[in-house]
């Protein structure tokens, strides 16, 4: 149930408040975004810890507040012949009062988010650039790989929220024409001081974008290096699996995605969506893959304009019958539940990798600011005995309180997902979002507590500014 802070702009309006200097040659904006979210949880990780971990203490029920601001700066400098020098200077400050859902409380961190300078412009042959170094913002594609820039939680707090997304190492050049966009980047993540891997990618992304909401693109990136560690299922799946210490370095990634959105003909109202992305990496014998199928329908001219969308993702996992490494990376992943999580609550538990699940999402607008949307999510690993949950947002610690499901399960059913979210624009500054969600285990999960796991509950309700 991950809450997003980032929410839409509206259009810039002929006065805006945040300008604080504008000259013919140069603009100069402040920004801030700030919020407070109350959370409560109910059987978190349906309870796995009183079977796995009955000494470590983990309260399995827990109600917390994260507060979080991002103050920031931005300007532009008009330097002539099209061309504009820009920056942008933001910190995120982030706190969570009480014990969140990975026992952590009481916690925070002040950080630096952005921190870069751009030029862009057209060269005389109608090619668009923009070339920009320094700390920022990233999402290729979907979101599938590389979205997430940074992490909260843990001991900076804001483990819902998550308001830091920018990379704390980032160069990107981007060149477009038409509807062609190419972008070359070397990025770097800034993760948490007591898990950080020392990650860096570098790669190429290219896309074409049809005018109408669709889009047909790549992506090749590698790991130039990391500390990362990948795990291995014990041969045959008996007993514990094998960490190969720093193993994601030299992974490379190829994604292949499209969508499509006509405006008129037999599709019209309809959207579909593919992505298919295959993983290798020679000294480790990793050959991994994963991809999603959506489609979705906006009923036109219906009340409160009904979108129904039905999606199917899947993530390889490690076969324990082969030699090979076939887990997949999920590397950065937008994780929010209209992105890339895999269930609303489960998506807690379980990382992109040896899962699939089948999605249904309804969404209506009773009125202009007022949005319902209605998720289910029926998900199941794809490989028995071997590691479920490994990687981003999880630690090696393999204590109760992290509830990790490193041995894997004997049965493929992991988790329903049902989650209804209720959005409210309250003004053209302020947002207000709650929810609640159950995430009733399967076989898996209750064999793997011991034949009874209650269902796990969680509800909450944020305010956001925006400006």
């Amino acid at each position: 149930m991950a809450v997003a802070p980032v929410v839409a702009q509206a259009a810039e309006p002929a006065s805006d408040p945040t300008v604080f200097h504008r000259s013919e040659a140069l603009t100069l904006r402040w920004h801030l975004q700030a919020g407070i979210n109350a959370v409560a949880e109910q059987n978190l990780f349906w309870r796995l810890a009183d079977t796995t971990a009955p000494g470590s203490g983990f309260d399995a029920d827990t109600e917390w507040l994260e507060f979080y601001a991002k103050p920031g700066v931005s300007g532009e400098a008009m330097l002539g012949g099209g061309r504009t020098l820009y920056g942008r200077l933001s910190a995120v400050g982030s706190y969570t009062a009480g014990t969140d859902a990975f026992d952590r409380g009481d916690t925070g961190a002040a950080t630096l988010e952005e921190a870069h300078l751009g030029l862009r412009g057209t060269t005389a042959g109608g090619i668009g650039y923009d070339l920009a170094i320094g700390p920022q913002e990233l999402k290729l594609g979907t979101g599938m790989l590389v979205a997430s820039g940074a992490s909260s939680g843990f001991e900076r707090g804001a483990l819902k929220f998550g308001p830091r997304k920018a990379w704390s190492r980032a160069a990107v050049a981007r060149l477009s024409q038409g509807g062609f966009t190419g972008t070359a980047f070397y990025l770097g993540p800034n993760e948490l001081p007591s898990s950080d891997g020392g990650n860096r990618l570098a790669g190429v992304d290219l896309r074409r974008d049809d005018g109408e909401g669709g889009h047909l693109g790549a992506t090749l990136l590698r790991v130039q290096r990391s500390g990362s560690p990948y795990v291995q299922a014990a041969p045959g799946g008996a007993g514990a699996p094998t960490i190969l210490p720093g193993a994601r370095a030299g992974t490379r990634t190829l994604d292949l995605y499209a969508r499509t959105s006509p405006s008129t003909g037999l599709l019209a109202g309809w959207t579909l969506a593919a992505e298919l992305a295959l993983q290798r990496n020679g000294a480790i014998d990793l050959k991994a893959w994963a991809g999603r199928l959506q489609v979705s329908r906006a009923l036109a001219g219906v009340r409160w304009a009904p979108t129904l969308s039905y999606s199917y993702q899947t993530f390889s996992g490690d076969d324990p019958a082969t030699a090979a490494l076939e887990r997949f990376d999920p590397l950065y992943y937008e994780g929010s539940p209209s992105a890339w999580s895999t269930g609303s609550k489960s998506s807690m538990a379980f990382i992109n990798s040896n899962v699939q699940a089948h999605a249904l999402a309804l969404r209506v607008q009773p009125t202009p600011r007022d949005t319902l949307t209605l998720r289910y999510a029926h998900v199941r690993a794809n490989e028995l005995r071997s590691p479920i949950q490994f990687g981003q947002a999880t630690r090696l610690d393999t204590s109760g309180s992290d509830a990790n499901l490193v041995a894997g399960v004997t049965r493929p059913h992991l988790s329903d997902d049902v989650f209804l979210e209720y959005s409210r624009v309250v003004n053209r500054h302020t947002y207000l979002s709650a929810g609640v969600a159950v995430a009733m285990a399967g076989a898996g999960i209750r064999d793997a507590a011991g034949g009874r796991a209650p269902d796990w509950r969680g509800a909450f309700v944020n305010v956001v500014i925006n400006h």
